[in-house]
């Protein structure tokens, strides 16, 4: 059920963070460890703290982007100690590391933890699904990250123990890179129906990718999406164009 949770760290400035991760994950049982631009790796500091799980960072995966380190995920999980103006879905640590494992079984799961100084950015969280939240003291609840990623691979550990060994049907969602492509073919299709103006563009396009990432419509679902917005280019090409002065034939 840990197999496909993946720990992804946006770009870490101490290397000694990253081997304190790996340790933390491997007491816990997850393996998967994805680095987004770390400043230092590999590091003689971060050999140092992983100890026993030089190993996983011997098989980490540094990746350069955002997109690249989430792009096979089906749900994708922001850490971040304070509230955002995004609407996501807020958990605490018990309730996420449940829909994690009831999840995991049909594709991988990708837990984002920010930069030691600032946390993840705005446009980091609007790429995700779920907004997971680690309660903690209000007069000073930000966790160093390794703290962090420990309490969430224990209430994963914890969770799994205590789970029934029951059959779980994959679940039925599309993986990032899917969604991605939808939002490509959203925003083309919204600009050819003049819907979207260039010179008045505002924050729709964001707006509708917070709507669908919140909501997170099921692979079939996606599919229905993708019909209906072929279906509508299918009909714009078929329109006669305006600018030649053609008309369809008048019906007596």
């Amino acid at each position: 059920m840990l197999n496909n949770i993946r720990i992804v760290l946006v770009e870490t400035y101490h290397p000694g963070n990253i081997g304190a991760v790996a340790r933390a994950m491997k007491n816990m049982g997850l393996s998967q460890l994805t680095l987004i631009n770390p400043r230092v790796f590999p590091d003689p500091e971060a050999t140092s703290r992983a100890a026993g799980a030089k190993d996983l960072l011997q098989q980490a995966q540094v990746v350069s982007s955002l997109d690249e380190a989430i792009a096979d995920c089906q749900l994708v999980v922001a850490t971040s100690a304070r509230e955002r103006t995004f609407d996501l879905p807020l958990m605490d640590l018990e309730t996420a590391a449940q829909q994690m494992l009831s999840e995991s079984p049909g594709g991988n799961i990708a837990i984002l933890f920010g930069r030691e100084t600032m946390g993840l950015t705005n446009a980091e969280m609007l790429a995700c699904n779920r907004h997971l939240y680690i309660d903690a003291n209000p007069d000073y609840p930000v966790l160093n990250i390794a703290q962090a990623v420990q309490l969430v691979c224990y209430e994963l550990w914890r969770t799994q123990r205590k789970a029934l060994h029951t059959p779980t049907e994959p679940a039925p969602y599309p993986r990032q890179d899917e969604m991605t492509r939808f939002y490509t073919h959203l925003e083309k299709v919204l600009r050819a129906t003049q819907f979207i103006i260039p010179q008045h563009e505002g924050r729709v396009l964001d707006k509708l990718k917070r709507f669908f990432n919140r909501a997170r419509p099921e692979k079939t679902e996606l599919g229905i999406l993708r019909g209906i917005l072929t279906s509508v280019e299918e009909s714009l090409e078929r329109k006669p164009s305006q600018s030649t002065g053609q008309h369809p034939p008048d019906k007596h």
